[in-house]
């Protein structure tokens, strides 16, 4: 019988993005951050999903649009491990509804009042 843990099982969070955005959650305590942007955030992304470590990553819009559509769409229709996004701190900062986010993520729709 196979002795791995599941993504749930590790509790463990990385965070990647802007300077900014990565120091913020290292002061909170959370030691998995990576300062990074484009094609290396793109290749960090990857490596951190697959790796079967990480129970949430959370990324910037920033580096969200810098990634691949098909990895984006892959991700965030993910649930093990769970991606969020995080707005920047400078620009439009673009909400998601809370009707959009159970969608997304829990693959149910909530119908408007």
């Amino acid at each position: 019988m196979s002795q791995q843990k599941s993504n749930t099982d590790t509790g463990r969070i990385a965070v990647v993005g802007e300077r900014e955005l990565a120091i913020g959650y290292n002061l909170l305590g959370i030691e998995d951050t990576f300062i990074t942007s484009g094609e290396e955030a793109s290749k960090t992304i990857q490596d951190l999903f697959s790796s079967g470590n990480y129970s949430l990553i959370i990324i910037s819009d920033v580096v969200r649009s810098s990634l691949p559509a098909i990895f984006r769409k892959k991700i965030e229709a993910s649930i093990e491990p769970l991606v969020i996004f995080m707005p920047s701190l400078e620009g439009n900062i673009q909400e998601e509804s809370i009707s959009v986010l159970a969608k997304r993520v829990l693959g149910i729709s909530i119908p408007s009042s």
